[in-house]
């Protein structure tokens, strides 16, 4: 899945176990989806953060220096705070990875 971001610097991957550092524009965000194997855990850098998710809903808010994973098959979207620009690290893991998008 291909949706837009200010930046997206890959740190390490390897079979099963992926790590990025995602740059959220203001106006930007990770749009809804879930994994079928694979955990998402955030490490705010630049923020706040905003993780929402689904079933059961939670908003999770990140200031710089905090983390927090989503698991596997949990629907989640990932936006800066009231729309503005974020900077946080993303490991996935373990598992094959995929994107499964849902309606927003």
């Amino acid at each position: 899945m291909s949706y837009p971001l200010e930046k997206r610097e890959l740190v390490a991957e390897a079979p099963g176990l992926r790590m990025q550092i995602l740059t959220l524009a203001a106006g930007q965000e990770v749009p809804w989806h879930w994994h079928s194997e694979v955990t998402d855990t955030f490490w705010c850098m630049d923020g706040p953060m905003v993780i929402e998710m689904r079933a059961p809903r939670e908003v999770v808010e990140l200031a710089p220096g905090q983390m927090h994973a989503v698991p596997a098959r949990r629907a989640h979207r990932v936006t800066g705070k009231d729309g503005g620009r974020c900077r946080f690290a993303i490991l996935q893991g373990i598992g094959t990875y995929d994107f499964q998008p849902v309606g927003g």
